[in-house]
């Protein structure tokens, strides 16, 4: 273990096991970030690099590295980051909506982050029956059991329906579990498609969630923490932003611009300068890259030359 902050607890075989912390100078504290290890991980690292922040970490590790001398960090099972962040081992950290619920964990939801392994859309928990269950409604599960991961979130749900269910944990797979093990399931989708593909039915929606970055109270508090976490915070919001857009810029006949301008899907009204012939301008915009295919030959049909659409890696409002 380090002489100060974060050190790995192993047992003798090598096992990973846990974490502990010790206190460190004010000067020598860095910001420590708690990772969603697992499906989520390499969306994060992803969003990281495009953020400005790469992280690299080896394959057996839990410890990655970062670029910026000012951030420290750990990999952990986004199931478990709210509660740490909660407790201090960590001062902000990447989870789900539905996690921050299930924990109880008073923390600082400072964002979301729309983001996830498959999709840029939230995900739901769903109360799902196979296909051919005669169950309509929650109140038809009345004394039934039901599996999930999300006990407590759906135990609380199930109370607001005034439905009495045994519900039990389920360690993964869960969608394979009824209707031999259980009467139904509760489970997170983000496409349905793996509902579909186990022949279940959707009986209600217990929630939507999404990632967000959370922080634990006192680190909050703490201004040169607090402007780090919003420094880290614009930039990951920045490399969503621009993650379907893209920039275009051409030169035009002036005498188009209107024309141009009256059927252009920007972000906001174009950035138009002088060229060194004054019948011609030089136009500059960002636009979803999916409108592009359409939008370019439109440009080009209006004379529009020198068109050139380009990437753009993050985009701050």
């Amino acid at each position: 273990m380090s002489a100060a902050g974060w050190g790995e607890v192993r047992l003798a075989e090598g096992r990973w096991v846990g974490f502990l912390h010790t206190p460190m100078s004010q000067e020598a504290a860095k910001l420590m970030l708690g990772l969603p290890k697992g499906s989520l991980e390499e969306a994060t690292l992803q969003l990281f690099a495009r953020a400005g922040f790469p992280v690299t970490k080896s394959s057996r590790s839990y410890r990655p590295s970062f670029d910026d001398p000012a951030l420290d960090g750990r990999f952990i099972r986004a199931q478990e980051v709210a509660r740490y962040v909660e407790h201090g081992f960590f001062d902000c950290g990447l989870t789900g909506q539905d996690w921050v619920q299930e924990n109880n964990a008073d923390v600082v939801q400072v964002c979301e982050l729309i983001y996830s392994r498959a999709s840029a859309q939230k995900s739901r928990w769903v109360l799902c029956v196979p296909e051919g269950s005669p169950v309509q409604t929650a109140k038809d599960l009345a004394g039934k059991r039901v599996a999930t991961e999300l006990v407590e979130t759906t135990r609380r749900w199930f109370k607001a329906q005034g439905v009495e269910c045994e519900v039990e944990f389920s360690w993964g797979a869960t969608e394979v579990k009824v209707p031999e093990l259980a009467d139904a399931i509760v489970d997170i989708t983000e496409t349905g498609s793996s509902i579909k593909a186990n022949k279940l039915r959707i009986v209600a929606q217990l929630m939507e969630t999404t990632t967000v970055l959370v922080a634990n109270k006192d680190a909050w508090a703490n201004p040169a923490k607090r402007a780090k976490i919003e420094q880290i915070v614009l930039m990951l919001q920045g490399a969503l932003a621009a993650q379907h857009m893209v920039g275009l810029k051409f030169n035009l006949p002036k005498a188009k611009l209107d024309q141009i301008a009256a059927a252009l899907p920007a972000l906001r009204n174009p950035t138009v300068s002088p060229l060194s012939n004054p019948e011609w301008i030089a136009v500059e915009t960002i636009i979803d890259a999916r409108q592009a295919r359409e939008f370019i030959p439109t440009l080009k049909a209006a004379g529009a030359e020198g068109i050139v659409e380009y990437p753009i890696n993050k985009l701050v409002y």
